[in-house]
């Protein structure tokens, strides 16, 4: 298997604010697409500055879909949040609102412990040709064109074919 990759055309170091007329966490949203690549480009929480300290990468193939950050499983949509339920690597599960803006989408909503946050999604070059999603005893992998992110017990790792 190839080398873990550095995430092409990765985040702008620039800190900026949270988008304009962005909805209160919870709000209604959108479903996710069923099959996408996508590049954190920031982070917001409490309302804070847009800010990326990781590179993070999430690929959806279908109702699966695993995250960079080490977990993965299935999505569901209940008309206003989508649910990710973590089937492998990090136990939980988490729920934000998506809206589209432009080309990115942007995710917004509470975590368990009362902090807000809200995330821009960027989507990556690369994703035409073949996907799947593939599982084992204690593994998860999903891939969208030439990317690849494989969640285990231990850690999320993604890989450009």
């Amino acid at each position: 298997m190839p080398e873990p990759a550095a995430v092409p055309g990765g985040p702008d170091p620039t800190p900026y604010t949270v988008p304009a007329g962005t909805p209160a966490p919870g709000g209604p949203g959108v479903p996710v697409p069923e099959r996408g690549a996508w590049l954190r480009r920031g982070i917001s929480r409490d309302g804070g500055p847009l800010r990326e300290d990781d590179e993070v990468v999430w690929l959806q193939h279908g109702p699966y879909y695993a995250d960079s950050r080490g977990f993965a499983g299935t999505t569901s949509f209940d008309g206003r949040q989508v649910h990710f339920h973590h089937l492998t690597g990090e136990p939980g599960e988490d729920a934000g609102s998506f809206r589209w803006e432009g080309r990115d989408l942007v995710e917004w909503g509470v975590n368990p412990d009362g902090s807000t946050f809200l995330e821009v999604w960027t989507p990556l070059a690369g994703a035409e040709g073949g996907s799947g999603s593939w599982s084992g005893p204690d593994h998860h992998v999903v891939r969208v064109g030439r990317h690849v992110v494989h969640v285990d017990s231990r850690a999320g790792t993604y890989w450009r074919l």
